[in-house]
Parts: C-alpha cells; sequence; structure tokens
C-alpha cells in the first residue's frame, strides 16, 4: 500500500536548499505528519549525519502547516487562496537523541498543543516528534507566529 503524498511546497515559503520536507503523508486541523529522505547535498548535512540546525527546520515545516493550512480556502490543495508567513517565536523545548545519516528517511509527526487567533494571526504552540526507523531521536516544542501577508 502507498503512502499518500500531500505536497508541501504549495504550502510553505521554502525553496531548495531550505525546504527541509518531501511531502505531508496526513494532515488535519490539530496534526501533520511529513516525510524527508536525507541526501548529501541537504544544506544541514556534516559529517555524513543532518546536524540540529536541519532537525529543528525539518520540525518546524511540518508543526507550521498545522495551522497555516487554515489560512487557506477548504480543498485549496495548490495553496493559491492566501498569503502568509510565519516564524518560530520561541524553542521552548528540544531533545535530540541521534542525527539521522545520508540515506535515512525521517518521519515528523507535529500535534498543536495550543492556539490563540486575532485577525489574520494565529499565535501557537506544537509540539514535535522525529523518528528514524521508528525510533524517537528529535522530540521538540516549538512556538509560531503566522499571519496574513
Amino acid at each position: 500500500m502507498s503512502k499518500k503524498k500531500i505536497g508541501i511546497k504549495n504550502f510553505l515559503p521554502h525553496r531548495d536548499p531550505m525546504l527541509m520536507v518531501a511531502y505531508l503523508t496526513h494532515i488535519d486541523d490539530t496534526s501533520a505528519i511529513g516525510v524527508f529522505p536525507i541526501t548529501k547535498d541537504c544544506v544541514f548535512t556534516k559529517n555524513n549525519a543532518l546536524q540540529e540546525p536541519g532537525l529543528i527546520e525539518n520540525a518546524a515545516q511540518v508543526s507550521s502547516a498545522v495551522v497555516g493550512q487554515s489560512f487557506f480556502e477548504k480543498g485549496d490543495l495548490k495553496g493559491e487562496s492566501n498569503n502568509i508567513t510565519g516564524y518560530i517565536s520561541a524553542i521552548k523545548k528540544v531533545t535530540i537523541h541521534k542525527l539521522p545519516e545520508i540515506g535515512d528517511e525521517i518521519i515528523t509527526k507535529a500535534k498543536l498543543v495550543s492556539r490563540f487567533d486575532t485577525e489574520g494571526v494565529s499565535i501557537c504552540t506544537i509540539e514535535g516528534a522525529i523518528f528514524n526507523n521508528d525510533e524517537l531521536i528529535v522530540a521538540c516544542t516549538l512556538n509560531f507566529l503566522i499571519h496574513e501577508i
């Protein structure tokens, strides 16, 4: 059975070499799951491994999709209905157990913890977990500010 592949490029401003998610396999109002194969040309690899900044950026990109999608019209899978930007406003907690290596494929799961919305702005907290071969390698809690531009 093949994995459902939801394009993420349409919903993030990031492009290579800063795009750290290949595609999503799941997204709903409170969670998302992203996939990222680690290649030797990834800007965040060193000594045959994806380094800490790359892991945090990967978690942030999957996490921002959870709340960011609500700024788009229902059913807009091309990301054409809105222009948003987002920022990591705080890294509350990050625990890195192991660095994945070139050739590995990491799975990142993001879950909404809290959200406060005002006109055109959302402030949220999201917990992220990154897995390599079903082993938890990163656990984090990030705060975001997402707004329409």
